[in-house]
């Protein structure tokens, strides 16, 4: 049985809350039929030899018991831990060189099982019973194994679980599983009977400024915050930038923050450093204080997915210090609210926690970074192709350090439905081109190209010749075909003069072509299916990964589906990659038979999503990230949370038209994909 992703209260009568441990979930048959102790993971693979002293551990204890006390079989469902030096359970990644090992191998790290639910004992099935009555039986014949040792019983409260959420901040836990009391035990389904309560950060920053709005927001764009700091003159203080917010707002609230902000304008920045923002920046004089949740703080300390909460009453700017992450994971569960914030409040976990270490970059990969381009540029290029199209006129577009681009036919419409043109293309890719590039830089292109909209047929451009200078080729395949190579502004726009609507680089890099830097699962719906079976589909994909250790990034295909992109570890071959997906996708087919498919027939998939793995192969390429599709409704290919994922997205939400007002929002959800190290591909074919 598994937890959805979803709040809870800390204070409920029918709930029953316990700490979330980062392990491996493992199911214990004591005895098995065998007469031996044997562990079971969740796809049903046998994990006894990689954790012998567990099972050495739970034989011990049932030789132990009293015969009148002991049914002829019992089956206990609970999570392997790593320890720490005080015995204390700690993070996935020091359990991880612990999976492979074999019977008779030992390894320095300790690790523990925590049982926290009974499934039978006998010939009794518990799974029936309310948790409540399996938890006393539990306990009966579990109760005296103590907590310190390998043996271990999960605590658990009920009805008020504010005590044990203090804990889990103090500790840094990940967070709670909070439980039905009466729920029932449901076998390989994912239900809110159970819901993983997870912990974010929160805490006050003093607002310094406000940024502009774009497209359709009004009032500002993302408020600039700080916290203060000593600073180098005896009883000096200064305040320093610590990123901007520009998610939780809802109209009301903009308005009233810019009635607030507006009387304290000033000309000078109050920051200690004047900070490069995303779009022209207002400052004001540091009176005010917002109150703000975010998932952590980045290494050069700015805050990662930002979430306006409110503004504080109650508070005096000059005392607001950076929070340790003790005091500052609190989150709004043990705190009183803030005045006057909006009531949407959505976490943006981009990843598992147990996986943030593998998103950070690795010496084993060069991925450099393309040429930022300045809010003032982008901004200087859609003016002129705004007043371009208004005269309905061709002309040189000015891109800034010498280099130009002749643009044509902006006024032509390539979308009839939305009736919007080749000139908001061009104005979109402008827009989004700062977290774009480093989507396509160093890899070649391939272009489908719609020259008279995405009504009329298209036509598939591999090989080029004359292009203007500026603009990188490569020569690839056996044929040696002339390719476009990404990752630069005048190519994006040469490529969008060309009317190829979206942009399909491929996996792989100019420096090491015959290496895939990611993977990718493309989930197609037959006609018919709705998107929240998409969904579905997505979700199961996400759960078989992280029983193989491994994590994915999810994002709308701009179409009718989703991709889920895996980052590959430096020099794996499209091959691997390709069986990687395979195995992760069969499994999935084969644990929902009636909802996905592997089925490469389009006659032999009925009403379900196929599972497609096929796009991994050299040359082979989907839609980048950020990239506008060719949909009826102009959609734009748009990465999103596992949250979002879990409570449900429309693909029409994400257009060309709609998306800058999410980048602005949310930022860059791909970030972490870059320069990745990886998830182990061989545990695909170990566990």
């Amino acid at each position: 049985m598994l937890a959805s992703l979803a709040d809870a209260p800390l204070e409920d009568a029918a709930l029953v809350y316990e700490p979330k441990y980062d392990g491996i979930r493992a199911i214990a048959e004591v005895p098995a039929q065998s007469g031996a102790v044997r562990l079971w993971s969740r796809l049903g693979n046998e994990k006894t030899s990689q954790f012998p002293e567990i099972a050495e551990a739970l034989t011990e204890w049932w030789r132990k018991r009293k015969p009148k006390d002991k049914p002829a079989s019992v089956v206990l469902d609970g999570e392997i831990v790593a320890l720490d030096a005080s015995g204390e359970p700690t993070s996935f990644q020091h359990l991880q060189k612990r999976i492979h090992l074999t019977q008779g191998e030992r390894d320095s790290a300790p690790v523990a099982y925590i049982v926290f639910d009974l499934l039978r004992a006998g010939s009794s099935d518990y799974c029936g019973l309310p948790l409540i009555e399996r938890r006393a039986a539990l306990e009966r014949l579990f109760g005296r194994t103590g907590s310190g040792g390998q043996l271990r019983l999960s605590e658990q409260v009920a009805a008020d679980g504010r005590a044990l959420y203090r804990r889990a901040i103090d500790r840094g836990w990940e967070g709670l599983v909070v439980k039905q009391a009466r729920s029932l035990y449901k076998p390989g389904k994912r239900t809110p009977d159970w819901r993983k309560l997870k912990i974010t950060h929160e805490q006050e920053f003093v607002v310094g400024g406000w940024t502009d709005p774009r497209s359709a927001r009004e009032h500002l764009g993302a408020l600039l915050l700080g916290v203060y700091r000593k600073g180098s003159g005896p009883g000096s203080r200064e305040l320093v930038y610590v990123g901007s917010v520009g998610s939780g707002f809802d109209e009301r609230e903009l308005t009233r923050l810019m009635r607030l902000l507006k009387p304290l304008a000033t000309d000078d920045c109050p920051f200690l450093h004047t900070p490069q923002a995303n779009a022209r920046p207002h400052w004001v004089t540091p009176t005010l204080v917002a109150q703000v949740k975010f998932t952590e703080w980045t290494a050069d300390g700015k805050l990662r997915h930002p979430v306006y909460l409110g503004l504080r009453d109650d508070k005096d700017p000059r005392t607001v210090e950076r929070e340790d992450p003790g005091r500052s994971r609190a989150g709004r569960h043990l705190k009183q609210p803030a005045v006057g914030g909006s009531t949407a409040r959505r976490s943006t976990r981009v990843a598992p926690s147990e996986h943030r270490e593998a998103l950070e970059p690795t010496e084993g990969r060069s991925t450099p970074e393309p040429p930022a381009v300045s809010e003032k540029r982008v901004r200087s290029i859609v003016d002129q192709l705004q007043s371009l199209e208004d005269g309905r006129r061709d002309g040189a577009l000015d891109l800034g350090d010498g280099e130009s681009l002749q643009v044509t036919n902006l006024h032509k419409v390539f979308w009839p439905r939305q009736k919007l043109t080749k000139g908001d293309l061009f104005r979109y890719y402008a827009t989004v081109a700062p977290v774009l590039l480093p989507v396509l830089a160093d890899r070649p292109l391939v272009m489908k190209r719609y020259p008279d909209g995405v009504n009329a047929k298209p036509f598939y451009q591999h090989g080029v010749k004359d292009v203007p200078a500026g603009v990188a080729l490569v020569r690839v395949g056996a044929d040696r075909r002339t390719q476009i190579v990404g990752g630069t502004l005048k190519t994006l726009l040469y490529t969008t003069q060309l009317a190829a609507i979206s942009q399909d680089p491929w996996f792989s890099r100019i420096q090491s072509l015959e290496s895939a830097d990611h993977v990718a699962m493309d989930l197609e719906p037959a006609p018919g299916v709705p998107f929240s079976t998409v969904l579905d589909v997505a979700r199961w994909i996400r759960d078989e990964l992280e029983t193989l250790g491994g994590f994915g990034l999810p994002k709308t295909s701009g179409a009718d589906g989703l991709h889920v992109y895996i980052p590959l570890p430096p020099g794996t071959s499209y091959e691997a990659g390709l069986l990687y997906c395979q195995i992760v996708a069969t499994l999935v087919a084969h644990k929902h038979p009636r909802t996905a498919t592997v089925e490469r027939s389009v006659q032999k998939r009925g009403r379900r999503v196929y599972v497609d793995c096929l796009q991994n192969i050299l040359g082979k390429t989907l839609a980048g990230a950020y990239s506008a599709r060719a949909s009826d409704y102009a959609g734009v290919s748009t990465p999103l949370t596992w949250d979002e994922v879990d409570q449900g997205v429309s693909r029409e939400d994400f257009t060309i038209s709609s998306f800058p007002a999410r980048l602005l929002a949310v930022g860059d959800l791909w970030a972490g994909l870059r320069g990745s190290k990886g998830v182990d591909l061989s545990v695909a074919t170990r566990s």
